[in-house]
């Protein structure tokens, strides 16, 4: 399900009723700091660890 211009607009309009205006900036940068952590998560996971293959004897 994909969504279109006027139905981001509709989401953006009810979570500024929601929320208010002020709340807003801290909202996206808590938003952003869990995106970033999630993404390191993800990268760690596609890296190799040394230690496994070293400790296959």
């Amino acid at each position: 399900m994909r969504l279109n211009g006027w139905e981001w607009i509709i989401i953006l309009v009810i979570v500024l009723l929601l929320w208010g205006g002020p709340k807003l900036p801290g909202l996206a940068k808590s938003l952003a700091q869990s995106l970033r952590i999630f993404k390191t998560e993800i990268k760690s996971e596609d890296k190799p660890k040394k230690d496994e293959g070293s400790s296959s004897n």
